[in-house]
């Protein structure tokens, strides 16, 4: 073992004390020398047993090997070669400083080399990739964290074995043999685990194989992550379009109250866009209020139903927030805002409609009502009047002549024509059940009642307007019930005992004679009487034969609509007959008559004849056959003679041809047609009887 004595302690010193110290096996420093107590070197070397001193002669002995002058003194090193043995060997400072040069770039290396490969080691144990590397030998030389975790192995246990010991089915040994990497492979693990591998050769610079590395990953993880990967992904798509299709206007912001997310429906409400907003304070968007993203933060509890303004236009919103808690950790919250200036609006729009449907219910006006006849004149100014009233009306007429149509009429004419407006027919409703229908009945109140009970038509219609048609029809216990509510202004539900005010104009229409029917017991007469406040009298149509012209021009442009025609007048010939007609369906027959007449016209025709009415044609000739019938009673009646039964017939069919054939103006063929004879016999017969033709 070698003596070495260094002289001065300073930086050089120092580190020749270092590197003398890492090689104690081989050399033992006998002392350190300096004049200066505090010398780096002189606390290293007490620190390490080693004799100090101010003074080198004592040391200066004949087994000394080596002297390192590391003072830089020249006279120093002149005085330690007169005193040293010629055996000692004494280094000058020049070199010592060399000397410790490459001593300190050896440790930096060192110190370099050793953080590459803990940099090195951190990133092959931080990789989710295992990874083996073999020596030329066939020794594992790489095992890292993800290998020891897929293979089930401690690295302490591999490195340094023979790969084919620790790994038996590895193929790193074929790869160093072939120098040809394997890449993509899949392999089944003793440990059932499937992995994808990359196995490549090392190479030299000089081409020369002289070990083998594997790049491993476990599928399974592998697929999972990519499923998770997908799911997220679609997870995603889904909810960024749920929240972007939504008309809610919606915002995120995360734990830090920064926006993360805005749809485009925030932008509308706001005015605001998402670079308005993302990654700035949640309160950036208020004008008005406290930020319910910050409060709902702090506290962790959501708020509903807050009243704030936003953006630059201010609008007048109402906010729901809530936190958003994931695995007890708050990350945010997310906010609801709705536009309350948008809500007042569609209340405004949605009573208007209200209003606009309770009118549609009622369809008619007395500008629908056709007709210029005094009789109807005098109707519809009976009918105006009583709307300027809240009174009892009584229409009567016969079945078609347009009851209902004056009921609707008389209610949108009156200031009750935003509200309901509820019509009940009477005859079409069966007597055990018009009274739940029309009072309304309670929970219970029989079988199959609904639960909560149900609102009659007159709770409906309060406010507003009932039409109770064919109001003749009704039994006489319903009759006293709906005279109570005309008297009291108040109805009781069925199984019910509490009295309900009401406010309604009842409108009643009848084809019925009343007064007959209290003779006959059949109607109550008070009720009559209090229906009969304000009765209107609808003349039926062939009362009004002069209005038909008015009505076919009226009912043609309505039947055009509906069956997509263009017919544009009746001819004088059917006009004629119309007016013959005696019309016992009233208008309505007359609307179903021009809309069989149309449906029998071809397309291009554009004027009513009589051939396109072969029903009415036997509806004339029956009619005829009652007039004529009539007639032949009073001829019988008055004959002064008894005839025989031929003559008698004959008599009356020649006079019954020369009828039709005045009426179709002497055209046999239309006359045979109505006599439903061929017109050889109306031929035959004219010339039986004289009949000029």
């Amino acid at each position: 073992m070698k003596k070495i004595l260094v002289v001065g302690a300073g930086r050089g010193g120092t580190v020749v004390l270092k590197a003398m110290l890492g090689m104690q096996r081989k050399m033992k420093v006998i002392g350190v020398i300096d004049k200066d107590p505090l010398a780096p070197g002189l606390q290293l070397a007490k620190v390490n047993g080693i004799k100090t001193s101010d003074d080198y002669l004592p040391l200066l002995t004949s087994d000394l090997d080596v002297i390192f002058e590391a003072t830089g003194n020249a006279e120093v090193f002149e005085q330690l070669t007169r005193y040293k043995y010629p055996s000692t060997i004494l280094i000058h400072g020049a070199i010592a400083n060399l000397i410790m040069s490459l001593i300190e770039e050896k440790e930096a290396l060192i110190k370099e080399l050793t953080r590459q490969q803990k940099e090195l080691d951190i990133i092959l144990n931080s990789t989710h990739d295992a990874m083996i590397a073999i020596n030329r030998e066939g020794r594992v030389t790489l095992f890292n964290k993800a290998a020891e975790k897929i293979l089930n192995k401690e690295a302490n246990q591999v490195i340094g074995t023979l790969v084919n010991d620790s790994i038996p089915n590895t193929r790193l040994l074929q790869v160093m043999e072939t120098g040809e990497p394997e890449l993509h492979q899949q392999q089944q693990l003793d440990n059932n685990v499937t992995i994808i591998t990359n196995r490549v050769p090392i190479v030299n610079k000089n081409g020369e194989v002289i070990g083998a590395v594997a790049v491993f990953r476990d599928v399974t993880e592998v697929l999972h992550l990519s499923e998770e990967n997908t799911d997220l992904k679609q997870m995603r798509s889904m909810l960024e379009a749920i929240i972007n299709s939504t008309e809610d206007a919606i915002s995120v912001v995360n734990e830090e109250g920064k926006g993360l997310i805005i749809n485009p429906a925030y932008t509308r409400l706001t005015g605001l866009t998402p670079e308005d907003i993302i990654n700035k304070p949640a309160e950036v968007d208020i004008s008005e209020g406290e930020s319910m993203h910050m409060q709902v933060l702090r506290t962790k509890k959501p708020v509903r139903g807050v009243q704030m303004k936003v953006g630059p236009k201010r609008k007048d919103v109402i906010v729901n927030v809530a936190p958003i808690i994931v695995d007890t950790e708050l990350k945010g919250s997310v906010g609801i805002i709705h536009d309350t200036s948008e809500m007042k609006k569609l209340t405004e729009e949605l009573e208007k409609a209200r209003r606009i449907i309770r009118t549609l219910e009622a369809k008619y006006t007395f500008l629908d009502i056709i007709g210029n006849s005094e009789e109807m004149k005098l109707a519809i100014e009976s009918g105006k009047r009583a709307a300027l009233t809240n009174a009892t009306v009584l229409i009567r007429g016969e079945s078609g002549t347009g009851k209902e149509l004056f009921a609707h009429a008389i209610h949108n004419a009156s200031n009750r024509k935003y509200n309901q407006f509820a019509r009940v027919n009477c005859a079409a409703i069966s007597d055990s059940l018009l009274e739940s229908e029309l009072f309304g009945y309670e929970e219970g109140a029989f079988t199959g009642a609904k639960k909560g009970g149900k609102q009659g038509f007159f709770e409906v219609a309060s406010g507003g307007t009932i039409f109770l048609d064919e109001i003749g029809e009704l039994e006489m216990n319903t009759q006293a019930k709906l005279l109570r509510v005309l008297q009291e202004k108040e109805i009781v539900r069925v199984g019910g005992t509490k009295a309900i005010p009401i406010d309604v104009r009842v409108i009643a229409a009848t084809n019925v004679d009343l007064e007959k029917a209290i003779k006959t017991g059949k109607f109550r007469e008070d009720l009559y009487y209090r229906l009969n406040f304000l009765p209107i009298n609808i003349p039926s149509l062939r009362e009004r034969k002069s209005d038909i012209p008015l009505l076919a021009n009226h009912l043609l442009k309505k039947l055009n609509i509906e069956y997509g025609r263009n017919v544009e007048r009746l001819s004088d010939e059917v006009l004629h007959i119309f007016l013959e007609y005696r019309w016992p369906g009233n208008v309505r027959e007359f609307e179903n008559i021009l809309g069989r007449a149309i449906i029998n016209m071809k397309f291009s025709e554009s004027v009513i004849q009589l051939d396109h009415l072969p029903t009415f044609g036997k509806l004339m000739h029956q009619q005829q056959f009652e007039n004529a019938t009539v007639q032949e009673e009073e001829i019988i009646s008055n004959e002064p003679n008894i005839l025989p039964l031929n003559d008698m017939v004959s008599k009356w069919e020649k006079k019954y041809i020369e009828q039709i054939l005045a009426q179709t103006n002497g055209n046999k063929t239309k006359a045979a047609k109505i006599l439903e004879i061929s017109i050889r016999s109306l031929y035959y017969k004219m010339e039986k009887y004289g009949l000029e033709s």
